[in-house]
């Protein structure tokens, strides 16, 4: 067992991380019980994978649990299952004091996060994150959304879990693919801040993927770790130092929004490409080298994740990809920030780039 405390004062909470703690469960979240059963919010996917596994946990300690199944998929983080959601909660009078626990990958994660947010003016949840990509990122830090037409997580607020429980034996049910969706976010903490562990995905990441169980731990533990010590310096992105977990993801999102936040490009695929692109872009304006722009492509294109537009399934022109960044988020003042390179590890905030500029780069790109 790891056990990794984000610590953000009397809000702070510990995730805990160990091979078949959801068999377990019922010692962690004996301390939530209230009496009444929790309320446990899944998707279809999950509830046939790995809710039978947390109830016959619950159960065997005599704690109470009920189900509410949402369909699975992107869409499912909208405001119609917003509604339905809340609607939901509210027959089965969930009290602010209460934890609701969210049991599934980060759509979920995002959806019961930002319904805890508001249900009664807030009420407490707890994260069960089900895919890699949810265990290394969208678990931790306490970002809550749903998407809107404009655009991806434009609707949503910050509000931390209670407490968040990482059973890596879940991935075993899970498709390859979205496996290595979720391994673009592992590969992100390397390339903002730690050249070591980009390394060692180099050289060892391939075992994470293969279904070594001590790579998996590592990687989940040391990603956490890094997560949780950003999010303790920058919970709301006041200072920047959060920003840098964004890697990738204004280009990312812009390929997420031109396959209509479809399963045609999964969200860490679109991350994992972006950050290929943000690194090259970065090499271009002469910010990093070749070779380590180089380096990211050629790990990415060798576990079989996207890493320029083509592979991603992309032929749209550059002018069309930027057109989707203008509705990007984090666009203030007219401006957009990118993270940009000075190498790997060294990450940042570069609020000088010219969108005439970016749309040049990915028809240059694009054409080889």
């Amino acid at each position: 067992m790891r056990v990794i405390t984000v610590g953000l004062g009397d809000r702070s909470y510990d995730v805990v991380i160990e091979d078949g703690i959801l068999d377990r469960a019922a010692a962690h979240l004996g301390r939530f019980a209230t009496g009444r059963p929790f309320t446990v919010i899944t998707d279809e996917t999950v509830a046939q994978a790995q809710w039978p596994r947390l109830k016959a946990a619950l159960d065997k300690a005599g704690i109470g649990a009920e189900a509410i199944v949402l369909p699975a998929g992107e869409s499912t983080k909208s405001w119609s299952h917003l509604e339905h959601l809340l609607d939901q909660l509210l027959l089965r009078e969930v009290e602010r004091g209460d934890h609701i626990i969210a049991l599934g990958g980060g759509v979920i994660g995002d959806l019961v996060g930002f319904a805890a947010s508001i249900l009664k003016r807030g009420c407490h949840f707890i994260q069960i994150p089900t895919t890699l990509l949810s265990q290394v990122d969208s678990s931790v830090g306490g970002k809550t959304a749903i998407n809107a037409r404009a655009g991806k997580n434009m609707v949503g607020s910050f509000h931390q879990p209670a407490l968040v429980l990482i059973d890596p034996t879940v991935l075993d049910t899970l498709d390859p693919r979205e496996v290595r969706a979720g391994y673009a976010e592992v590969v992100k903490y390397g390339l903002i801040g730690d050249p070591e562990f980009f390394l060692w995905c180099e050289t060892l990441g391939h075992r994470l993927l293969e279904g070594d169980s001590d790579a998996r731990a590592y990687a989940i533990g040391a990603s956490v770790a890094a997560k949780a010590a950003i999010v303790g310096e920058d919970e709301r992105e006041t200072s920047g130092r959060r920003a840098l977990l964004n890697l990738g993801h204004t280009f990312g999102h812009a390929l997420e929004a031109e396959t209509g936040f479809s399963s045609l490009l999964l969200h860490g695929e679109g991350v994992a490409a972006g950050m290929a692109l943000a690194f090259r872009y970065s090499a271009v304006r002469g910010l990093c080298s070749v070779e380590d722009a180089a380096r990211v492509t050629a790990h990415l294109r060798n576990v079989g994740l996207p890493y320029d537009l083509a592979s991603a399934g992309i032929t749209a022109s550059g002018a069309t990809l930027v057109a989707h960044m203008l509705h990007d988020k984090k666009r203030t003042g007219g401006t957009l920030p990118f993270l940009l390179a000075r190498g790997i590890g060294q990450t940042y905030l570069d609020k000088t780039v010219e969108l005439a500029e970016v749309e040049h780069f990915l028809d240059a790109d694009q054409a080889g």
